[in-house]
């Protein structure tokens, strides 16, 4: 199926999209796509230097005609979200994203695709390479760990760039021109339990949450997706309040970033519960089921007799951890006051460990507003605090401030219009987090922009990328580079 991809219009793009994505590129495992990176550069005869902290940049010259515009940074990152169905075979480590083409779309065989931001990689590559677009004098920026800690850009130093303009391509709705974003901190909830031998009256169940969308916790946190964590907490509080249901063990959730799309328990309860069990839950799991139907269609909520378990959690411990994550505020803490329709503040819950004698709970809290941020993430603190949890607070990366005086702005509002038959573009700040507010600390009187084309679903299998939006992105770039101030 490469070969058809590589078929698609625009050609240069797509090629680029296919020789990336055959390059394993995990977050914090990006050696080889930086060596990838650098070789292409090399290879090119264009000056290349990989920073410290693994940050890969390539410097074009302008193009005849294009001396006299000021120099811009094109920038995106290198690694990507790693998700799979549960029956999806496949090594992120060592494999290259298998894609394939249905309709309008680019999807990959039951994993992440990696358009974010591959296809904005893909688009300097082809910009890098080609000797017919005309562009000002260029710095590629190619980040790493965007997406599980932004240390690429928190690690770039100051004075390296020279570009005045940054355009930044990992912007997923094509009508949409991201001039703020989101800054996010990482609340990490920890502590230790005495486990108990389970007595010989108890037998053990599995329970499993699975089939949910999951999906970008920050893009798409407002859409009511169901958090597999939240559902599978609710299930064994029920279980617990009526049948005194034990714990022995939770997996849920996954990446910080991505809305959990799984979770799986073994618990024990009293033999003489058995039906009476079973039949509350199937009923429970009937009433969730409903409550989803319109935006979780496939979810699937499995209850099934397994061995029991050797050993189960303390019981106050137990109660403490169940009422705090029922508590914990999951989804949209408050809405933008002063831009329509823009989460301002929310939280992910986004993994849930409990097993020997162990307990790890991850959430990403995101906000536009610093103080909201740490608002939110001081509400979650105490109420973990209050089962006895030790709370950390780590990964803290700032918001972008919207910028509406923009210089570069300017000149892609009325070219997105000439281009689009007088439609508007969407203005707006993001609830993502974006590398542009990390990126300006050090390059605070650098103009930033972020666009780029359709894709839906990231972080999740179901993630693509339209083909007609690719096509409409490309030629909004080609055009944004013809048109670039002159210094």
């Amino acid at each position: 199926m490469s070969q058809d991809i590589r078929n698609l219009e625009p050609k240069q793009l797509w090629n680029k999209f296919a020789d990336l994505n055959a390059v394993p590129r995990p977050s914090k495992k990006e050696e080889r796509v930086i060596q990838f990176m650098k070789e292409f550069g090399e290879n090119l005869g264009l000056e290349t230097i990989v920073d410290e902290v693994g940050n890969v940049i390539i410097r074009k010259p302008a193009t005849s005609g294009m001396e006299d515009r000021k120099p811009i940074v094109m920038q995106s990152h290198l690694d990507m979200v790693h998700q799979k169905n549960n029956d999806t075979v496949f090594d992120f480590d060592t494999q290259g994203i298998e894609m394939y083409i249905e309709g309008d779309w680019v999807k990959a065989k039951g994993t992440t695709l990696g358009a974010d931001n591959g296809l904005g990689v893909a688009t300097i590559m082809a910009i890098l390479e080609s000797d017919t677009i005309a562009h000002p004098a260029l710095e590629a920026l190619f980040t790493i760990d965007e997406e599980t800690g932004m240390t690429g850009a928190m690690g770039l130093k100051g004075g390296l760039l020279k570009g005045e303009i940054l355009l930044n391509l990992d912007t997923e709705e094509d009508d949409e021109i991201g001039v703020g974003c989101a800054g996010g901190v990482d609340v990490t909830a920890t502590r230790t339990y005495n486990e108990e031998d389970t007595p010989e009256t108890k037998i053990g169940y599995s329970i499993t949450v699975k089939g949910l969308q999951g999906g970008h916790s920050g893009m798409q946190i407002h859409e009511g997706l169901g958090n597999a964590n939240k559902i599978m907490n609710r299930l064994l509080f029920d279980g617990f309040e009526n049948f005194g249901l034990r714990i022995s063990e939770i997996d849920g959730g996954s990446l910080r970033n991505a809305i959990p799309r799984e979770s799986n328990a073994i618990v024990a309860i009293d033999a003489i519960h058995e039906a009476a069990f079973e039949l509350e839950l199937k009923q429970l799991a009937a009433i969730i089921k409903t409550e989803f139907k319109t935006m979780e269609p496939d979810l699937e909520i499995v209850v099934s007799k397994t061995d029991t378990p050797e050993k189960i959690m303390d019981l106050g411990v137990q109660e403490g951890i169940t009422r705090a994550l029922y508590a914990a505020c999951n989804g949209v803490y408050r809405m933008s006051p002063d831009i329509k329709d823009l989460v301002e503040t929310s939280n992910n819950i986004a993994r849930v460990i409990l097993k020997d004698g162990s307990i790890k709970i991850g959430c990403l809290t995101r906000s536009s507003v610093e103080s909201s941020k740490l608002d939110l993430a001081n509400t979650l603190r105490a109420t973990f605090e209050l089962t006895g949890c030790e709370v950390a607070f780590s990964g803290q990366y700032p918001g972008w401030a919207p910028n509406m005086d923009s210089d570069i702005l300017k000149v892609m509002v009325p070219i997105y219009e000439r281009l689009n038959n007088g439609e508007k573009p969407h203005v707006a700040a993001c609830h993502a987090g974006l590398e542009c507010g990390i990126l300006g600390q050090n390059y605070p009187d650098m103009d930033m922009i972020s666009f780029g084309p359709n894709i839906k679903g990231a972080h999740s299998p179901d993630e693509r990328a339209q083909i007609s939006s690719t096509q409409k992105y490309w030629e909004f770039v080609l055009e944004i580079l013809k048109h670039i101030p002159k210094a």
